[in-house]
């Protein structure tokens, strides 16, 4: 070895021992990341901060709705619905189509749909909606354990739009629903929906209830309860439940101008649907009350040509021969203001009430003839068919 090369030997370790010194300064931020209190990349996974009081009372919520989920969940079924109509053949159809359709003027077309229910009973009883069964023939009841069933229709109600299905299940198998009582519900209750909106199973949706008692959006004489928790195509059946899990209402239709949920829906109280249920377990149908009167709302020209103080009640525009009104000598034009003593705003909350009263008993009218206000009374009778 030189002497050139024994000189040069320490400044090769300086140099080496600088460039670790280097590396090391260059390291040291990566190497340390996660264990110094000032280093912004610090990531803190053990979760074991103290919530604030606002956040723990939003957990306590998160757990409730999660217990009224596991609780409810296994009464919640699905439908599958098919069945076969007969539709008008188009022109082209009837000239070229095959001869048996010809003949019938008319072709077979296969239907199929979805909707939920809830489970009644362990006898395997199933409260649904009637126009998901409407036009239907073969019904297959789905729970949340996969287990299908083949269901048998007892009865179904168009007016209340409330139909029962029975399913042969082994016993032990089914968990009936928590049935509530919707006279209880006011606004701003939490409302919950679970079912199979546009088939998408076991799906649950909160909101409250934004609005009880709302009428006249049908025929029925029906007071819905609406909500804002969203409701579509599917849902049709399924519950409407409180924050303790109960049943309050039977999801039934949405308003909606996209097709889709605009934080619109109505469930039918669970008071109404268990009464329509009970009779269609028992005769299959459900008899109602009727007068055989046509009523209609009142306008700007009745309030001026019968000396109206309003448009409060229901006008008499028609009169079947022989029913319950034309017995108690209603008349077309008379005004209909109160029955049993409350006062008539629409022409749906008398019907409401018709549809509603038990038949046969006696119940008293007031109304406007001639601009003189008179009590008379009328009987109810069974609704023909």
């Amino acid at each position: 070895m030189s002497m050139t090369e024994k000189k040069t030997n320490p400044l090769r370790y300086i140099a080496i021992a600088f460039s670790f010194l280097l590396l090391g300064t260059f390291l040291s931020p990566i190497l340390t990341c996660g264990n110094s209190s000032e280093n912004p990349l610090q990531l803190k996974a053990d979760g074991g901060e103290k919530l604030s009081p606002a956040q723990t009372q939003a957990v306590a919520l998160e757990d409730a709705f999660q217990e009224v989920f596991d609780r409810v969940s296994p009464s919640v079924v699905s439908i599958a619905t098919e069945g076969t109509v007969n539709v008008p053949l188009h022109p082209f159809e009837y000239f070229f189509g095959p001869p048996q359709n010809q003949r019938r003027g008319s072709r077979q077309q296969k239907l199929s749909g979805l909707g939920s229910g809830i489970v009644l009973n362990e006898e395997g009883y199933i409260m649904t909606n009637h126009h998901v069964v409407q036009n239907m023939d073969k019904f297959t009841v789905k729970l949340k354990n996969k287990s299908e069933y083949e269901a048998k229709l007892i009865g179904s109600d168009s007016t209340a739009d409330i139909a029962l299905l029975k399913i042969s299940a082994p016993k032990g198998s089914l968990t009936p629903s928590i049935i509530g009582d919707s006279s209880k519900v006011r606004v701003g209750n939490w409302a919950i929906a679970i079912g199979a909106p546009l088939g998408l199973e076991q799906s649950f949706t909160v909101g409250v209830v934004s609005a009880i008692q709302r009428g006249g959006l049908d025929k029925s004489g029906l007071a819905y309860i609406q909500t804002d928790a969203a409701i579509n195509q599917g849902n049709s059946g399924g519950p409407l439940l409180n924050i303790r899990g109960e049943v309050i209402g039977i999801n039934r239709m949405i308003v909606s101008q996209s097709g889709g949920s605009d934080g619109i829906g109505f469930a039918i109280p669970i008071n109404e649907a268990r009464r329509v249920v009970e009779e269609l377990k028992t005769n299959g149908k459900v008899a109602r009350a009727w007068i055989g009167a046509g009523v209609d709302y009142i306008s700007e020209r009745d309030i001026a040509q019968f000396g109206l103080k309003n448009n409060q009640g229901a006008i008499i525009h028609q009169i079947v021969k022989g029913s319950p009104a034309d017995k108690a000598g209603l008349q077309l034009m008379d005004v209909i203001i109160e029955i049993e003593g409350k006062p008539v705003r629409t022409p749906d909350e008398l019907v409401g009430y018709i549809v509603n009263t038990k038949i046969g008993k006696r119940i008293e009218l007031k109304i406007i003839r001639n601009k003189n206000e008179i009590l008379t009374s009328i009987t109810p009778e069974k609704k023909p068919n």
